[in-house]
């Protein structure tokens, strides 16, 4: 792990008086964690947004990006499935006149535009600091499972690798990982390997709060963490 790396992010963000990272630098923190994450890139105008689609190759998503909107999709601030540079040109315009009627004082940095991710099992995997007892790991399925169930697990960090296998058993909806009703097995290795990560970088910088990666999309073999966010001081 690449903490000198991970600091920098976090003291740049601080210096510009903010609570929270934006999604670009959320992942960053995550990939210098060996947690991996989609090609990606940010930009400003949609010539540029363009340009980095066909680097990156479509299908891509369309990601707002401003430290006031951690809530993304709910502001309309989330396009996906962009299939060629007129559907590009014409979701950018939508979102531009959505983010102006739904957060017309929000600060908008840029665009992400970003490969797609093949769909597959969706987990989350938070990283909280609690007062009393200090750096926690939480793992659940994504969806209604954490939304509406609360079916999560937690962790102290640091989380070996066996304690990460038994987070995953502790839910409800672990058979959803195992091959229930004929479904393929997801790469619990890959999970174990996130949870372990987000214990780590907890425990080796102190100035993240919260850290959470929502969905990591599991696959037969790998994952990748398709958002993050995370709150710093």
């Amino acid at each position: 792990m690449d903490t000198r790396a991970i600091e920098k992010i976090v003291k740049e963000a601080l210096s510009l008086g903010r609570k929270n990272l934006v999604e670009p630098e959320a992942k960053a923190v995550i990939g210098h964690a060996s947690i991996p994450v989609p090609a990606h890139r940010v930009v400003k105008d949609v010539a540029d947004a363009i340009e980095a689609a066909k680097e990156i190759n479509y299908p891509v998503a369309l990601k707002v990006v401003s430290v006031d909107i951690l809530h993304k999709s709910d502001a309309g601030g989330v396009a996906l499935n962009i299939k060629d540079d007129k559907e590009l040109e014409i979701r950018w315009s939508q979102m531009i006149l959505e983010m102006a009627d739904e957060m017309p004082l929000s600060v908008i940095e840029g665009f992400l535009v970003e490969e797609m991710a093949p769909s597959g099992t969706e987990v989350i995997i938070g990283g909280i600091r609690d007062e009393q007892f200090g750096p926690a790991v939480m793992f659940g399925l994504g969806g209604v499972a954490v939304e509406l169930l609360k079916d999560v697990s937690f962790r102290l960090a640091p989380v070996t690798k066996e304690e990460a296998f038994a987070m995953m058993a502790e839910v409800k909806s672990f058979p959803l990982l195992t091959g229930y009703r004929g479904s393929t097995y997801k790469d619990l290795d890959a999970i174990a390997n996130a949870i372990i990560k987000v214990g780590e970088i907890l425990i080796q910088v102190s100035s993240i709060k919260e850290l959470e990666i929502n969905p990591l999309v599991v696959y037969e073999r790998g994952a990748v963490a398709v958002d993050a966010r995370a709150i710093i001081s």
